[in-house]
């Protein structure tokens, strides 16, 4: 038989499986993540930058925090005075590797305004990071967008986030820990460098070791294998140790680590902090500290607080969302506890934690709702979001718009002027100040040494000892809201005042600056 006569045979095929439209490349994704991020980021920065040397007013705690990192940037330590160990100097020495950029930008401004300026990258890399999270704890990308914005565009948090603060540096190394500690590739470096940012955020503000469990708990829910979960929390706690050993070695060397007499020590500065420490107040008592700063915080945004609180008890029972809702818990607890301290400052910690737990909540509940099963699913979405929407933008429109609008720093501009053109012997003054204007007067030729921030006066027996005939000693005192909100407790800068005559005032009058010539002649 021929091939050509051999009978046809039908060879049946097994059925292939049609195979799914395949998803769009990773690299793809990471490429519309950073699109995304990167757009919003500057959206917010824009926002923050403008207006940022007028709003909102300078206060001697941004003053000295960037005075501290002048001492840095000048070899004279880590303090323009004595450094007690109140808070750990890492902060402040990032602020000093930042500090070259408002003197090129900015060179005309006051140095706290100017200064500022120094804060947009390190706000700019949380904000990432907030998105970074988002995407990290399975949000989908509209929710890591509204964490970013919510966070970003806050009136609480533009106001707080403008100024120079130790807290907004220990934020963005958290949010990196959380972040490496999220990480999906899941390497043993992650988890050592997770603990090395723990720790630089420690280094920067002590409070914020309070959110390292939040961390923790990540890394626990992220090493899902048991097997790997003691390497992962291992790796934590050696970058952990090997980066915060630093700071009570340096006090060791120093002979500064144990209290004793004539010198400074971190033990003591810790004794001083959890023990001697006056408190705030209850935040439930009217009229304390307390109730009046939470009353100040609620004034700018009482959205991110108490949305962000209430989102933060449902992210509680949501697994993929608890690592950033016990940060929350338990900043807001520190925060309500009775007769404790609590700085003006706090909030900005747990800012971003309630902006990634409200979204989180949302994202949660669309999933839930599951809107392409059912029309009035996607009602009930459009209603909340349009109710959302007309509850926060009024209250966030007026709240930005002073922001971008109020100049509440025109009369430390005017007093800085002054003090550099109008008082001719200023090269052999000696000046006591706020330390808002303390570089100012460094800057404008004023001798470093006979410019006194005025808390030393009483406090510092180094400097009280420069002042042979006490108070008489000094020629002119600069008169703040800083330096006037605790009369009668510093006695020195009392008789200053008491013996002294203005010779130009600045400002309205509840934040009067007042330069006052010492009358050295009365008793």
């Amino acid at each position: 038989m021929s091939i050509a006569e051999a009978p046809t045979q039908v060879i049946m095929l097994p059925d292939v499986p049609v195979q799914p439209e395949p998803r769009p490349a990773p690299r793809r994704r990471s490429r519309a993540d950073l699109y995304v991020a990167g757009g919003l980021a500057a959206l917010v920065l824009f926002f923050l930058a403008w207006n940022i040397t007028g709003f909102p007013t300078a206060t001697d705690d941004e003053g000295t925090y960037l005075a501290q990192a002048w001492a840095v940037q000048h070899g004279q330590g880590l303090a323009h005075y004595t450094y007690w160990y109140d808070h750990p100097p890492l902060a402040w020495i990032q602020l000093a590797g930042l500090a070259w950029l408002p003197t090129v930008l900015a060179p005309e401004l006051i140095a706290v305004a100017a200064g500022r300026i120094a804060m947009l990258p390190v706000v700019g890399a949380s904000l990432i990071l907030v998105y970074v999270i988002s995407r990290r704890l399975e949000m989908s990308r509209w929710a890591a967008a509204l964490a970013l914005l919510t966070f970003g565009l806050s009136p609480l948090a533009i106001t707080m986030n403008r100024q120079i603060y130790l807290d907004s540096f220990a934020v963005v190394w958290m949010l990196a820990a959380l972040a490496l500690a999220l990480s999906p590739r899941k390497h043993l470096w992650h988890y050592a460098a997770a603990g090395a940012a723990t720790a630089v955020s420690v280094l920067s503000k002590e409070t914020m070791l309070l959110t390292a469990p939040a961390v923790l708990v990540a890394m626990w829910q992220n090493a899902a294998k048991t097997s790997t979960r003691p390497w992962a929390f291992g790796g934590y706690v050696s970058g952990l140790i090997l980066v915060g050993v630093f700071y009570p070695l340096y006090a060791l060397l120093r002979g500064e680590l144990f209290p004793g007499a004539g010198h400074v020590s971190l033990i003591g500065a810790w004794q001083f902090q959890l023990t001697s420490r006056s408190g705030s107040g209850s935040v439930f008592e009217a009229g304390s500290g307390s109730h009046s700063l939470i009353a100040a915080w609620l004034y700018y945004d009482t959205v991110i607080l108490v949305a962000g609180l209430a989102a933060t008890v449902v992210a509680l029972a949501v697994r993929r969302l608890r690592a950033p809702a016990i940060a929350a818990v338990i900043l807001a607890l520190v925060a309500l506890r009775p007769g404790g301290y609590l700085p003006a400052m706090y909030v900005v910690q747990i800012l971003p934690f309630l902006a990634i737990v409200i979204a989180g909540v949302a994202d949660e509940g669309v999933r839930r709702l599951q809107p392409r099963r059912s029309w009035w699913r996607w009602a009930v979405l459009g209603v909340a979001a349009v109710t959302a929407l007309t509850l926060v933008l009024p209250r966030w429109y007026v709240g930005d718009r002073r922001a971008l609008t109020t100049d509440d720093n025109a009369h430390y501009a005017a007093a800085a002027t002054y003090l550099r053109e109008q008082l001719p012997d200023r090269a052999t003054s000696t000046v006591v100040v706020d330390d808002v204007l303390w570089i100012d007067c460094v800057n404008a030729g004023y001798q470093r040494e006979k410019v006194i921030w005025f808390y030393k006066l009483d406090l510092d027996t180094a400097v009280a000892a420069t002042l042979k005939d006490g108070w008489r000693d000094v020629d002119y005192i600069v008169s703040t809201p800083a330096l006037r909100q605790d009369p009668g407790s510093l006695p020195t800068v009392t008789k200053l005042l008491t013996n002294s005559t203005p010779i130009a005032t600045f400002g309205p009058q509840d934040g009067r600056i007042e330069i006052r010539r010492i009358d050295k002649n009365k008793s």
